[in-house]
């Protein structure tokens, strides 16, 4: 596998088989991701990998904390304007369909959302640490760390799902893993081998042309 290949192949899995990845595969993972940029070689990012009884101890704080609460750092800005509302809610359209939920049956949609905080059945999950000190170029550069993640798993075979929906659970998280008082979670991800058998897998997200990003001069 390529790395353009890789890149259009990794998807969110929102349906993970339950067999374990090894320690060993997610050590491997992230030697490879840490070559990721960061301006200035900050590298300001730390990563918090569960599996086993503290996934288990992680998922139970999650469900006595719904629907917890993002505090300041907002995943989606609010009254969110076009064209991102419409692409955010045409994403949640296309994955509900999937699924059979209609829009009308709001609790069906809320516990399909609460799955999240099961790491969607993954055996492992990664949580994303970084000084809240750090400004936008730092949260940037953990987006870029996070990528590449996504695709050293890919490369061997390890599916993934990016959960910002963990950002709800930052103050309990904080607590249980006695972060500093200068340390934040910014999300999480799910890590495991994608059930193929669930039809919410074989969802693709649009995106956008070429021509709808960017503008080329000079060539």
């Amino acid at each position: 596998m390529n790395v353009s290949e890789a890149i259009k192949q990794r998807i969110s899995v929102r349906a993970f088989k339950p067999d374990p990845v090894s320690e060993a595969t997610i050590r491997e993972i992230l030697d490879v991701a840490r070559y990721a940029p960061s301006g200035g070689n900050l590298q300001p990012w730390k990563v918090i990998a569960v599996a086993g009884a503290e996934r288990d101890a992680v998922v139970s704080l999650a469900r006595a904390n719904l629907p917890g609460d993002e505090g300041e750092r907002l995943v989606y800005p609010h009254n969110l304007w076009e064209p991102y509302r419409t692409r955010r809610y045409k994403l949640g359209e296309d994955m509900y369909a999937l699924l059979g939920i209609p829009r009308e049956n709001k609790p069906a949609r809320l516990m399909h959302l609460a799955q999240n905080f099961e790491f969607f059945g993954a055996p492992v999950g990664l949580f994303f640490v970084i000084d809240k000190a750090m400004g936008h170029g730092q949260w940037a550069h953990l987006g870029m760390f996070m990528q590449s993640v996504a695709l050293a798993a890919l490369e061997r075979g390890v599916q993934s799902c990016m959960q910002e929906a963990w950002a709800r659970m930052r103050a309990p998280l904080a607590a249980h893993f006695a972060l500093g008082d200068h340390e934040m979670i910014y999300c999480g991800m799910a890590l495991g081998y994608a059930d193929m058998t669930k039809p919410v897998n074989t969802m693709r997200s649009d995106r956008v042309s070429v021509n709808e990003i960017a503008t080329f001069k000079g060539f």
